[in-house]
């Protein structure tokens, strides 16, 4: 089997994992005709029932080498924590030619754990699309979610570029655009950009339900836009999260750091009283909303509410 070039639709395509991203981009690949066919693969055989009947997958494997057999193109979705397993159980079934990819949010790792399985004349480029919500599941998949979002490409040193612009072309159809990052320069910005805000929703909303009783249920009572939006970001996949902390510790840890150095100093000015510390630092923190605006990434990460 040999590569298509980038404009003509997959011939089949394997989607390891159909929770919110795999569904997602099966209902994408159907809507602009970028696959001629869609497989799947998922362990639960409720979740393999639920793809059929939502008709996102022609067909659903339980085993991933099944899966990957006739493919010319496979798409990890599955926590990170998985990759190395399911690599390592479809290796001897992948096409000469195919390309895998990955939709994980920890670069590093994916190359580590999926780099050894991958057989010679097989190309791997792991991807990250910046899109997501907080619903997992067959059920929580729809076509928009990759409009107008980023999907960041960090293909190893030696990838083959007409596989690199293959898998770039599919994530731009699917409305996305594509930046192509060095995999530890990525792992570093998601630290700060997406993991810290995670693991500082999760230690937020776990304080406030640690509160005596009747305190806590006026803090869900009451929530403010603030308090709501942490919820929200707190009631993400806790598997998928569980690997991503695990599998980018270091870069946390130092954004970690960091930030608890800055909340040292605000928790100092607070207590000394020091108002115009504390009024320069909201000030300069409100560009960094302009810039999330102008980069047209504010509101949802679901394109069918406004961005605002």
């Amino acid at each position: 089997m040999t590569a298509a070039p980038a404009g003509q639709p997959f011939r089949q395509v394997a989607l390891i994992g159909v929770g919110l991203i795999g569904s997602s981009m099966a209902l994408a690949m159907r809507r602009f005709g970028l696959a001629e066919r869609v497989v799947g693969c998922a362990r639960s055989a409720e979740t393999r029932a639920k793809a059929l009947e939502l008709g996102l997958c022609d067909e659903m494997f339980e085993d991933p080498a099944a899966a990957v057999s006739e493919c010319d193109l496979v798409v990890l979705a599955t926590p990170v924590g998985a990759y190395a397993a399911v690599a390592e159980a479809m290796q001897r079934s992948l096409a000469a030619g195919a390309i895998v990819t990955d939709v994980g949010s920890v670069k590093q790792a994916a190359i580590r754990d999926v780099g050894p399985f991958v057989p010679e004349g097989v190309h791997f480029v792991p991807g990250h699309p910046i899109a997501g919500t907080e619903q997992s599941g067959p059920e929580a998949g729809f076509a928009e979610l990759f409009e107008q979002r980023y999907c960041l490409l960090t293909p190893p040193p030696g990838t083959d570029a007409e596989a690199v612009e293959r898998v770039a072309w599919l994530w731009r159809s699917m409305g996305s655009t594509v930046d192509v990052l060095e995999p530890g320069h990525h792992d570093q910005v998601l630290a700060i950009t997406s993991h810290l805000p995670h693991l500082i929703a999760y230690t937020i909303v776990h304080t406030a339900m640690g509160l005596e009783e009747s305190t806590k249920q006026e803090a869900i009572k009451y929530s403010a836009g603030g308090f709501r939006d942490f919820t929200r970001i707190a009631a993400s996949d806790p598997v998928m999260w569980r690997d991503v902390f695990l599998n980018n510790r270091e870069s946390v840890l130092e954004m970690l750091q960091r930030f608890s150095e800055d909340l040292t100093a605000l928790q100092r000015a607070i207590r000394w009283g020091e108002g115009e510390v504390l009024e320069d630092l909201f000030s300069r923190t409100r560009e960094a909303r302009r810039g999330v605006i102008e980069q047209h990434q504010a509101g949802s990460f679901d394109p069918r509410e406004p961005k605002t």
